[in-house]
C-alpha cells in the first residue's frame, strides 16, 4: 500500500513541478509583452550586473558540487546544490523585477558578433526554459533518497544548468555595452 502512496505522491510532485515550470515560463514570456516603463528606478539599473554575478557564482558552485560528489562528499554536494538553487531563485526574482519595467536592449545589427550573440542568447533562453523542471525533479529524487534515478537525471540536468548559468554571464558581457539607461 505504501508503494502506491509513494507512487501517487511522486506523481503529484511531478505534476506540481511541471505546473510550476509552466507558470514561471509563462510569467517570463509575459514580461516581454509589457510596454516600457516611463522611467527605470535607480536600483533596477544594477540588476543585470547582479544577475551576471549570481549566474557566475552559480557556475562556480555547480563545478565545486560536481567535484564534491565525484569525491563522495555527499553532504557538501547537497548543500552546494541547495545554495545554488536558492541563488537561482534570487536570480529569477531579480530577472523578473528588471524585465517588469519593459527594458529591452538590442544587440546592434551591424556588429559582426551578432550571429554569435543571437545563437548564444537563443540557446540560453531555450535551455533556461527546460532547466527548471530538470533541476526540480533532480532535487526531488535526491532529497527523496532515490539516488540511482537522481544520478541518471543529474547527468542530464547538470550540463544544462551549468550551460545556462555560464551563458547568462556571456550574454550579459556581450549586451551590457549597449544598455541605454
Amino acid at each position: 500500500m505504501e508503494k502506491v502512496t509513494n507512487s501517487k505522491n511522486d506523481r503529484t510532485i511531478l505534476y506540481a513541478i511541471l505546473g510550476l515550470s509552466v507558470v514561471v515560463f509563462g510569467l517570463v514570456a509575459y514580461l516581454y509583452a509589457l510596454p516600457p516603463a516611463d522611467s527605470l528606478p535607480s536600483f533596477a539599473r544594477n540588476l543585470p550586473f547582479l544577475n551576471a554575478v549570481i549566474n557566475g557564482t552559480c557556475s562556480v558552485l555547480l563545478l565545486i558540487s560536481l567535484l564534491a560528489i565525484r569525491n563522495k562528499k555527499v553532504t557538501l554536494h547537497k548543500r552546494l546544490n541547495i545554495l545554488t538553487f536558492v541563488l537561482s531563485c534570487i536570480f529569477l526574482l531579480s530577472y523578473v523585477t528588471f524585465h517588469s519595467f519593459g527594458v529591452e536592449t538590442k544587440f546592434p545589427e551591424d556588429n559582426g558578433l551578432r550571429p554569435l550573440y543571437l545563437f548564444i542568447l537563443l540557446s540560453h533562453i531555450l535551455l533556461a526554459a527546460v532547466v527548471l523542471p530538470l533541476v526540480l525533479y533532480s532535487f526531488f529524487l535526491g532529497l527523496r533518497g532515490k539516488y540511482e534515478k537522481h544520478r541518471k537525471w543529474a547527468r542530464r540536468t547538470w550540463p544544462v544548468w551549468f550551460y545556462v548559468t555560464v551563458t547568462g554571464v556571456v550574454v550579459y558581457l556581450m549586451i551590457s555595452p549597449y544598455y541605454a539607461f
